[in-house]
């Protein structure tokens, strides 16, 4: 991921950073627990595409 890119991505439920997840492939807002998909270097910044994270994740 692009840290440029990164610097400029924002949670589209909240408007709050981005953590990148280079494991997983997903940009993460801790503040909604939503994981944002990485798919072919393009993030899905789609709330209703988000995967919910569980409490154990966020840790």
């Amino acid at each position: 991921m692009d840290k440029k890119l990164l610097e400029i991505l924002v949670c589209p439920k909240c408007k709050g950073a981005l953590i990148h997840d280079k494991k997983q492939n997903e940009l993460i807002c801790k503040f909604d627990q939503l994981a944002y998909f990485i798919k072919d270097g393009i993030p899905v910044m789609l709330e209703q595409e988000a995967r919910v994270m569980k409490a154990s994740e966020l840790e």
